[in-house]
């Protein structure tokens, strides 16, 4: 079961790890400072997920409560129906009346009961989608730091204007650091798809593995660089 089910742990453990590889190669990079978010946000996300594997125990007590209320007043109506007096014409169309108005109001009771059942569903699915707005926004934070990472800046023939950003013009940290937001990216899908190991429901699957795929497009774009940065390394060395 251990290889089955993710780890909270290990991924914190995970970020922490990378953030700690962040400061000590670019400690004076704004990716330190998304990487100290990024492990804060994978406790507080962990916890998040961990809180919603256990029932909402205040709306099942409503639930279980409605559900008895309901079978009293059934109960109730039952045996003041003239069910057992049917002794003329006028008494059988009474019955015949107070058995459909029976009929409705159950199926009207069990649409209700339905629905009160699916509100634990519905609270469980908003709190997940709140916390996967906040990583979507880091996953787009992550992308901004390594989006102007150009290796084209690797070249001597490249010309920098007034307004072009700061550069890192050494190809093994240029390579490191994309490979860090690459990583980063990872970790976010992990996160997020935690709450899909916590939650059975169908549209928090959905909603998690859009977290994933957004992820990896991106992590697909750098590695891309990552390809460049390696070929013009490879093509730079004498005899290649």
């Amino acid at each position: 079961m251990r290889y089955r089910t993710l780890d909270s742990k290990l991924i914190i453990e995970t970020a922490e790890r990378l953030e700690k590889r962040v400061s000590e190669r670019f400690p004076d990079a704004g990716l330190r400072g998304v990487a100290i978010e990024l492990v804060s946000l994978s406790r507080d996300l962990a916890k998040a997920a961990k809180a919603l594997e256990a029932p909402i125990w205040w709306l099942r007590g409503i639930v279980i409560a409605a559900i008895a209320a309901g079978a009293l007043t059934f109960l109730f109506v039952g045996t003041i129906l003239p069910l057992g007096r049917i002794s003329g014409t006028h008494d059988a169309i009474q019955s015949v009346q107070g058995i459909e108005s029976l009929i409705n109001m159950i199926i009207l009771a069990m649409l209700g009961f339905l629905a009160l059942i699916r509100t634990e569903e519905r609270i469980k699915r908003k709190q997940v989608f709140r916390k996967l707005h906040g990583l979507r926004s880091l996953i787009h934070v992550i992308d901004m730091h390594q989006l102007t990472k150009d290796p084209a800046a690797l070249s001597t023939d490249f010309k920098p204007t007034s307004h072009s950003p700061a550069r890192i013009t050494d190809r093994a940290d240029l390579a490191r650091y994309l490979d860090y937001c690459s990583e980063m990216l990872s970790i976010t899908g992990k996160i997020a798809a935690l709450f899909a190991q916590s939650v059975n429901d169908n549209v928090v699957v959905d909603g998690v593995n859009d977290i994933e795929t957004l992820s990896s497009n991106l992590s697909r774009k750098i590695w891309q660089k990552i390809t460049l940065i390696d070929g013009s390394l490879r093509s730079a060395r004498p005899g290649t």
